[in-house]
C-alpha cells in the first residue's frame, strides 16, 4: 500500500492519522503541494485534479478523503476477523462527511499574509506553466489547474466567502462543543473515524496561531484538544512536523525553497 501525501496537507493528515489508529503499514510518498511537486508529471498523470493524498493499494487507488479513510477501516476489519458490525456508526460517518464539507482552502489563505501567500501563488502558476510545455497532452488539465489558481485569488477578495468559510467552521466547532460536554470524544467514549477527521481541523487553527479565538473560547474543545494532542498518532502524523520550533524549521524550508527556486527561475 502506498500514500502520496504531505505534512501540510489537511486531508493527508486524516488518512496518516487513520492508518496510524489502525496500525496499518504503508509506504509513504511526500508531494509537497507548496513546492508544485503535486504539479510533477509523473503524479499529475495518476491524479490530474492534483489534490492529496492518493492512496494505492495495488491496482486499486483513491482519491476521495473519505472513501480512503472507510477503506482503511475495511482493511483494519479483515485483517482483525472481525465483521461489519465493528464498522463506524451512521452518527460516525455523518460527522465524518460533516467536517469534509468544510473547505480549509480560503479559510487559510485568508489568513496567510499578502507577501507570502502571492509568492506562492505566482511560483506555483509558473510552476503549472513549465510542465504544460513539457508535457503538452497534459495541456488541458494544467490549463484547468492554471484557470483554478486565478480563480481562488479572485474569490479571495471577496468578503462573502470568506465570512461563508468562517460560520461554517463556527458552525462545526459550535456543534463539536455541545457533543462534547456529553462525552470525552465526539460520538461516545470511544476514539473514533470522526475524532480522526476532527483532529486535524483543530491542528490547523492552532497551526495559524488561532487556538485563542477558535478552541480556547470553547472549554470542552479545549479540553479535547488537549487530550487527542498525547496521542500517539497526533505525535507521529503531525506533532513532529508542527510542535514548537519544528513548525518553524518545517514551514521556512518550504519557503526558503520556494524562493531560491523563483530567483533562479527554475519551476
Amino acid at each position: 500500500m502506498q500514500l502520496y501525501h504531505h505534512p501540510y496537507s489537511l486531508d493527508s493528515q486524516k488518512v496518516r492519522i487513520a492508518l496510524e489508529e489502525k496500525n496499518i503499514d504503508y509506504t509513504s510518498f511526500h508531494v509537497n503541494p507548496i513546492t508544485g511537486k503535486n504539479f510533477d508529471s509523473s503524479f499529475f498523470r495518476m491524479n490530474p485534479s492534483a489534490k492529496l493524498p492518493v492512496f494505492q493499494n495495488g491496482s486499486h487507488i483513491l482519491y476521495d478523503t473519505v472513501e480512503i479513510i472507510q477503506y482503511i477501516e475495511r482493511i483494519a476489519m479483515v485483517s482483525s476477523g472481525g465483521d461489519e458490525s465493528t464498522l463506524s456508526s451512521g452518527e460516525v460517518v455523518e460527522w465524518i462527511y460533516k467536517i469534509q464539507q468544510w473547505n480549509p482552502k480560503f479559510f487559510t489563505l485568508s489568513h496567510v499574509p499578502p507577501k507570502y501567500r502571492l509568492s506562492v501563488t505566482k511560483f506555483l502558476r509558473r510552476v503549472i506553466i513549465a510542465r504544460m510545455a513539457e508535457c503538452p497532452e497534459l495541456a488541458s488539465a494544467y490549463h484547468r489547474k492554471l484557470k483554478e489558481a486565478y480563480e481562488t485569488e479572485e474569490k479571495l477578495k471577496d468578503p462573502e466567502v470568506l465570512r461563508w468559510s468562517e460560520e461554517h467552521l463556527e458552525r462545526i466547532l459550535d456543534e463539536a462543543e455541545r457533543k462534547l460536554s456529553e462525552s470525552t470524544y465526539l460520538v461516545g467514549e470511544e476514539f473514533t473515524l470522526a475524532d480522526v477527521a476532527f483532529i486535524p481541523l483543530l491542528s490547523r487553527l492552532a497551526l495559524m496561531n488561532l487556538e485563542e479565538k477558535y478552541i480556547n473560547t470553547r472549554l470542552n474543545v479545549a479540553e479535547y484538544w488537549n487530550v487527542v494532542q498525547e496521542r500517539p498518532s497526533y505525535r507521529k502524523v503531525i506533532g513532529k512536523y508542527f510542535h514548537g520550533w519544528r513548525r518553524h524549521k518545517t514551514l521556512l524550508k518550504t519557503w526558503c525553497f520556494v524562493r531560491i527556486r523563483s530567483l533562479l527561475k527554475q519551476y
